[in-house]
């Protein structure tokens, strides 16, 4: 199935939705909702340059690996178990949740309640809110070690979810920004329609094109578990693979719906194609 994408006779996004569904990622199912990589890493100039390899992410390594700093903090806390952590693994949180999928798309219905119903009924405090493009991929590729959350398809193609057209009341941050639409970077000049023109035109990039099997290897590939795994730094904790446990020989009940409970907050491994 690979053969049209090398050629080049599908996009790159195409063929990251025939991943996710072979994978059994759906729009349908905010705890297996298609995953789509970060591909840009710069969110600070003014022009966007499409040619300059340092414009993008790496994409041979995970969001846990992208600076040298937390790639060998994250392999430090794999070789020591921390006494908390039940299992050995690089990651206990994880790349796509229903969480994860609902704070993106917070400003459009019907992602507004769904998000308040998984945060008890409330929006969240104003500071963990998705406010900022630029803030987002600087937490989950450097600042944050409990996110190393990747992104959605609709970055790639709607504009919308980036504008509170609705007027929610989504609070104010410490320093006294009042929450509103999603904050762009220079590139695109403010302009929702501009963010996605040039995001999916990333996307499409001959870099990315050269560079995404890496990426598909980590999330969809045989990077995704196992030894491949671990001398990728891409383990996560052993609930999030949940094709990989066989919940029918767990007989405690209590241990079944408490690992039930942690995919459905935290995330699910796709099956691997």
């Amino acid at each position: 199935f690979s053969f049209p994408w090398q050629k080049r006779e599908i996009s790159n996004f195409d063929y990251l939705m025939y991943l996710n569904t072979l994978a059994g990622r759906s729009y349908n199912d905010y705890m297996q909702y298609p995953v789509f990589p970060w591909v840009l890493a710069d969110y600070h100039s003014e022009t966007l340059n499409l040619t300059n390899p340092h414009t993008f992410r790496d994409l041979s390594k995970p969001m846990g690996a992208q600076t040298v700093e937390r790639k060998r903090k994250f392999i430090q806390r794999f070789n020591e178990v921390e006494k908390n952590l039940s299992a050995q693994c690089h990651y206990c949180t994880h790349y796509s949740s229903a969480i994860i999928v609902a704070s993106y798309l917070v400003r459009i219905e019907p992602f507004t309640q769904t998000f308040c119903s998984l945060q008890g009924g409330s929006f969240d405090v104003a500071d963990r809110m998705f406010h900022s493009v630029k803030s987002t991929w600087e937490s989950a590729s450097r600042d944050n070690m409990s996110d190393v959350r990747e992104l959605i398809p609709e970055f790639f193609y709607l504009p919308e979810f980036l504008t509170n057209a609705n007027h929610f009341e989504l609070g104010c941050m410490q320093d006294g920004t009042v929450l509103g639409d999603v904050q762009l970077p220079p590139w695109a000049d403010g302009d929702p329609h501009k963010f996605i023109q040039l995001h999916r035109q990333a996307l499409e990039s001959d870099y990315v094109s050269a560079h995404l099997h890496h990426w598909i290897d980590l999330i969809f590939g045989h990077k995704q578990h196992g030894s491949a795994a671990v001398e990728a730094v891409n383990t996560y904790h052993p609930y999030f693979y949940g094709d990989k446990m066989d919940l029918n020989n767990i007989k405690d009940p209590l241990i079944k719906s408490t690992i039930l409970g942690f995919i459905s907050n935290f995330g699910q491994i796709p099956k691997q194609v």
